[in-house]
Formats: structure tokens, C-alpha cells, sequence
């Protein structure tokens, strides 16, 4: 698995995906290698639950840093030849042939429309838009997380792609004990988890709050590498109103105390396919207020409400405080759709589309096609 921070995962949906994929893999008998950067993680340990990790350095940049990596990944899983590589990040696309030409089979996650991001300036995004279709040509598979994904796959390109969605952890009792600690009573604030990037809506998320006439506090989880313009300009929204940023947390136990204890969940994201932040709010029974998208809609359907700028998420903060036991009520109601997020049957596809591309006739030995696309549903 390469193209990630590695784990344990505390960054975003890829490090979440290969954490919950790898360890089940791992735990079917299959040797599973998960390549991490190196400053990500202060020990050095060699295995996390199961999977085997190898740990090299990435350049500091952020134009510079996921490529950098992969870089140096693909050398070292080029001189293993492993029966199978899951490269995730269609940006990675570019350095594909260095495991085509040893015959490993590559599985590209292309991930959400990534050329979109408002991070990328003009040159970021003419890159993007090259990789996705570098990705096109030299992947054997490519997974999308979400169907507004595989539309945009054969719209753009004429492609099917493997449909496999995240995981949702259904998290039952959590207690609330972590959550009092920090001054904060159940059911009585509202929660953002997010990494602090434009297209996620962060500051939509304040401003809609500082906006609205609610009364409980509005708690904001997250930061961001390169973004210190966007987050200082949070920062300062915050300071006018009972807003609580919180930065990173990386105490699960606390993190998942917080989303099954907030009244609301607001989900800001614009541009991912389908969200882990999203799953795991939904998995806690939080009633989300997501921002108006495909993707978000595709997931939350008719649980969500929805909003697409501070004046429309104004009143759902209203509504909710108005309405407190019908929101806790939709959150719980929201439960029984997350049968088709689970990630043992995930896990399941990657292992299903790994026999047939490393094990299939001929095995490594086959002719190799410019692309093998078959759509799965």
C-alpha cells in the first residue's frame, strides 16, 4: 500500500482506508507492507497491527512531499515485487511505470476530484488533471470511493472503475466522560472535524454559526499542514463568538465521545468522494448538517439536512437547538443505512480484485494490457 502517511492513520480518508483494509487483509493470512513517511510517526516500529511498515523520508513541500515519497516507496517495493500494489492518490500516476515495467499489478485509488482544491494554484491543477489521466492509462484497476467518482471516471474518460466505498464504524455507548472534561454537556454543542482547506468549508461552518442565534457552543476539531493564511483567518472568526477550536486530537476514544455526544455534526466538505469523517459521524448517531454536494448526498441521503452558504446553515443550527429531540432522533434513525459501509466487505473487494489481478490467468507471467477496467458493483 503506497502513496499514503502510512499508520496508524490520523490524517484523512487514504490513511484511514489502509489501516482498516490492511489489518483485515493481514488478519486473512496475507502479507500486507504499508509504506509511511518517516516524520509522521516518532517510534520506529516495524509492524502495526499485522501489516508490515517501512518507513522513508519525504521533502517538506507540499508541492513535493506525497511525490517524493512515492518516489522512494516504488524503488523499494520494485526490488520486493510485490503480487500486488494499491497506489492511492491518482497524483502518484506519473511514476507508475516503475512498477509496470517490473510486472507488479497497480491498483490506482483516484480518490475525490483533487484538481479542484483551491491549494492547487493553475500549475497544481493542470498537474492533477494530466495525473488522472496518466492514472487512466497505466493502472491495471482503478478504485473510486464514491459513484459521483465513477460517473466522472466514464464521463471524462470512458472507464469503469471499481466501486468500493469507506467503512462506517457503527460506535454504540462512548461515554461521555472525555467529552465533560472539556467543559462541554451532551447533546448541547455542535461539532466540526476537518482538515483546515478551503474546499472543506471550515470557515463557512464559523461564519454560519456566528450568524445564527444558537446558544451551545460550536467545537472545532482539526488543522492543516500549509494552510496558515486559511487557519489564521479562522483563528480570528473564532476569537468573536463561543467557537472552541480544539486543534488535532489524536485520543480516539476522545474523538468518537465527540461525535456521538454532539447534537450536530456539520460536514463541510465539497470535493472528496465519500468521507470516513462522515461515515464515523454517522456510525455515532450524530444528526449531520452537510454542505450541498453529490458526493455528501449520495451518502447521508435523507438523514442529512443540507446547506450551501453561512445564511442556509444559519438556520439549521437554529433548527436543531429548536428541535433537539427530533435531531437526536434523525441521528439514531441514520443507523440502519450503514449496512452498505462495512469494512469487512471492503476489505473483502480489495482482497477479490487483488487474487484477480495478481492470481489471474497466467499469473505474473500474463500479457500486460495498458488497462484492465472491469465495473463492479
Amino acid at each position: 500500500m503506497i502513496g499514503t502517511r502510512g499508520v496508524p492513520a490520523r490524517y484523512g480518508g487514504f490513511e484511514t482506508c489502509v489501516e482498516e483494509v490492511g489489518r483485515r487483509l493481514a488478519e486473512r493470512g496475507h502479507e500486507v507492507t504499508v509504506y509511511c513517511r518517516s516524520h509522521t510517526e516518532g517510534d520506529a516500529v516495524a509492524e502495526y497491527r499485522g501489516m508490515r511498515l517501512v518507513r522513508l523520508p519525504a521533502l517538506r513541500r507540499k508541492t513535493l512531499e506525497t511525490l517524493s515519497h512515492t518516489a522512494l516507496s516504488m524503488v523499494h517495493a520494485v526490488s520486493e515485487r510485490p503480487d500486488v500494489a494499491f497506489v492511492f492518490n491518482a497524483a502518484n500516476a506519473p511514476l507508475l511505470p516503475m512498477l509496470r515495467s517490473s510486472r507488479v499489478p497497480v491498483v490506482t485509488h483516484v480518490d475525490g476530484l483533487e484538481w479542484k482544491r483551491a491549494k492547487w494554484n493553475g500549475a497544481g491543477k493542470h498537474y492533477y488533471r494530466a495525473a488522472e489521466t496518466l492514472a487512466v492509462r497505466w493502472s491495471d484497476a482503478l478504485i473510486a470511493d464514491a459513484r459521483g467518482i465513477q460517473d466522472y471516471y466514464r464521463e471524462r474518460f470512458g472507464v469503469d472503475t471499481e466501486y468500493i466505498a469507506y467503512g462506517a464504524p457503527v460506535l454504540g455507548e462512548v461515554g461521555s466522560d472525555r467529552v465533560t472534561e472539556l467543559g462541554l454537556r451532551p447533546h448541547r454543542y455542535h461539532l466540526v472535524v476537518s482538515r483546515f482547506e478551503p474546499e472543506n468549508h471550515v470557515d463557512l461552518a464559523v461564519e454560519g454559526y456566528l450568524r445564527s442565534a444558537a446558544g451551545y457552543p460550536l467545537v472545532v476539531v482539526g488543522a492543516a499542514p500549509y494552510a496558515d493564511e486559511y487557519t489564521a483567518r479562522i483563528r480570528r472568526m473564532a476569537a468573536a463568538h463561543d467557537v472552541r477550536l480544539l486543534g488535532a486530537i489524536w485520543d480516539q476514544h476522545q474523538l468518537d465521545q465527540l461525535y456521538g455526544n454532539a447534537l450536530t455534526y456539520v460536514h463541510g466538505h465539497s470535493v472528496g468522494g465519500t468521507n470516513p469523517s462522515l461515515l464515523r459521524a454517522m456510525g455515532a448517531a450524530a444528526a449531520t448538517s452537510a454542505f450541498d454536494v453529490g458526493f455528501n448526498r449520495e451518502v447521508l441521503g435523507e438523514f442529512g439536512r443540507y446547506f450551501r452558504d453561512p445564511a442556509g446553515l444559519a438556520g439549521l443550527y437554529e433548527e436543531a437547538e429548536n428541535q433537539p429531540a427530533a435531531t437526536i432522533l434523525r441521528g439514531r434513525a441514520q443507523l440502519d443505512s450503514l449496512g452498505r459501509y462495512r469494512w469487512e466487505d471492503v476489505a473483502a473487494r480489495y482482497e477479490e480484485l487483488a487474487f484477480r489481478l495478481g492470481y489471474g490467468p497466467g499469473g505474473r507471467a500474463r500479457s500486460r494490457s495498458p488497462a484492465l477496467f472491469r465495473s463492479r458493483a
